[in-house]
């Protein structure tokens, strides 16, 4: 049976650990990175809406209200209420579902360039005889010198 005579924590050779000051970041950096890729592939796909062809006007723009609803009305005649299709006797009762029969509620509403007038004012006339008195269409800007989207 042999003694060391060395003293504790070791040899010659040997040397104490110190504590380590620094961060590893790695996979912080790797965890932000796979975030990154999925909100780049998500965030296109929670802009939804319907698609209509605004026609042009060179109105004066509103105040934004993020409580407004959206009545669409498309190209071939389909009605919408914010993203959901309706028919012109149930638009009313939907209104009034979602609005507490609030006649105060703004309603936006946008129609497709190439539909009917009358189908536009028939969605506007079912408002109007639901006690819906704040109700504006929308358009878009005037074609400008910027705006390349214009067939030429």
């Amino acid at each position: 049976m042999g003694a060391s005579l060395q003293p504790r924590g070791g040899g010659p050779g040997r040397r104490r650990r110190q504590p380590m000051s620094e961060i590893n970041v790695t996979p912080m950096v790797d965890v932000m990175l796979v975030l990154l890729v999925i909100f780049m592939v998500t965030a296109p796909l929670l802009v939804t809406g319907v698609d209509v062809e605004l026609p042009r006007a060179s109105s004066p723009s509103l105040d934004q209200d993020n409580t407004a609803l959206t009545v669409t009305v498309q190209g071939d005649g389909r009605v919408f209420l914010n993203q959901t299709e309706v028919t012109l006797d149930a638009l009313a009762a939907r209104m009034d579902a979602i609005t507490g029969a609030n006649p105060e509620a703004r309603v936006y509403v946008r129609g497709d360039e190439g539909v009917a007038y009358g189908r536009v004012m028939a969605a506007m006339g079912s408002l109007y005889d639901a006690g819906y008195r704040r109700v504006a269409l929308i358009t878009r800007p005037p074609s400008g010198a910027g705006d390349t989207g214009a067939a030429q």
